[in-house]
């Protein structure tokens, strides 16, 4: 009889001690806090990047670029990088200039994310995709990150074996968007700031085998900050009823999760317009898909074919986002810098 009360008691334990609650993302530590020339004629040291997720897309540029050019070709996660991607019908000049992300002072939290989306007048549906500048990696060796942008990667780490860049370190910190050895995610929460708009937020999710979820958190109707939570209707809290399959561990790579952004939809019965919202941070609870234990033999040191298989798979990540921040560093430098004709600064220059 007391070998089963036993066995009942490590049975009820099981469940609580094999899940996780993290931070996926704070955006108080995404402040920019270094600055990177923009270019030769760049003489401010305003900071406009982050330095932990500071990332150079120079070598996927070509090799028809001067090595000064290359130099500026670096990206992060600071506030101020993020995208916020429209629907197609709403893709109009004065929508899109009016769509932006900035550094938001709080009294409670410090510095947060302001989002402003400016959504279109008429009764239609529409949305909003705040994103990141490029796609999270989830393999990005540790590097050390020097005041003017230089980047030196930590060695004997590349991001697969050990602790990457992106997820949470040994100090207990927030991840930048990327949370390893991820099964079922139970619930997720995100802490907003609302101002009584009726639109509704969604969390954008990305696994490891690239598919994006899109978990809706509620709607945005109150004033001050709030937490949204998503709890999954799938989720199985008794493990008995659980569907237990034996899965092969090596090489199969641990699964993980990544930041993909917001969704903000907007009914076509309420009014369009400006429409501001805060985030704090994004925190995920969640199965662990592996235990920790300490095995016999190092199956990875041995063969190796996880970093082999990750390693192509985080160059094809950093062409693909490095091509787009090409492409964009060529249209900075082909843009006008001249004064509009009619701006006082303009007529203060030609009267002198």
């Amino acid at each position: 009889m007391k070998r089963i009360l036993i066995l009942v008691i490590v049975t009820m334990l099981a469940v609580p001690l094999f899940a996780a609650e993290d931070v996926l993302i704070d955006f108080s530590a995404l402040v920019a806090d270094i600055h990177v020339k923009l270019g030769e004629n760049d003489t401010d040291d305003k900071p406009n990047q982050n330095r932990q997720t500071l990332m150079d897309f120079s070598h996927v540029a070509g090799g028809s670029f001067t090595t000064q050019q290359k130099q500026v070709m670096k990206t992060s996660l600071a506030i101020e990088n993020w995208e916020i991607l429209l629907a197609s019908s709403a893709r109009h000049v004065t929508n899109i200039s009016l769509s932006y992300t900035k550094e938001a002072p709080s009294k409670k939290y410090g510095t947060v994310m302001g989002v402003r989306v400016h959504f279109p007048t008429e009764p239609h549906n529409s949305w909003a995709h705040v994103k990141p500048p490029f796609e999270i990696p989830a393999f990005e060796p540790l590097a050390n990150i020097g005041d003017d942008g230089s980047i030196e990667p930590v060695e004997g780490n590349d991001g697969i074996t050990g602790k990457s860049r992106f997820e949470a370190q040994e100090d207990g910190k927030p991840a930048y968007g990327v949370i390893k050895n991820v099964g079922v995610i139970k619930s997720i929460a995100v802490d907003v700031y609302g101002l009584n708009f009726p639109h509704s937020l969604s969390t954008v999710i990305i696994d490891s085998s690239e598919n994006r979820k899109d978990m809706f958190m509620g709607y945005l109707r109150f004033d001050g900050w709030g937490e949204l939570i998503w709890n999954n209707p799938a989720y199985i809290q008794e493990v008995r009823n659980r569907d237990i399959r034996l899965y092969p561990l090596y090489p199969n790579s641990t699964p993980f999760v990544k930041f993909g952004g917001f969704l903000l939809k907007r009914d076509a019965a309420h009014e369009g317009g400006d429409f501001v919202v805060y985030f704090k941070d994004v925190k995920v609870i969640y199965d662990k898909a592996v235990l920790d234990g300490d095995r016999d033999i190092d199956d990875e040191a041995l063969w190796k074919i996880i970093l082999d298989r990750e390693t192509a798979r985080k160059t094809w990540e950093m062409e693909r986002f490095g091509q787009a921040q090409v492409l964009r560093y060529l249209e900075l430098q082909k843009q006008a810098s001249e004064l509009p004709f009619g701006h006082p600064d303009r007529q203060k220059e030609e009267e002198q």
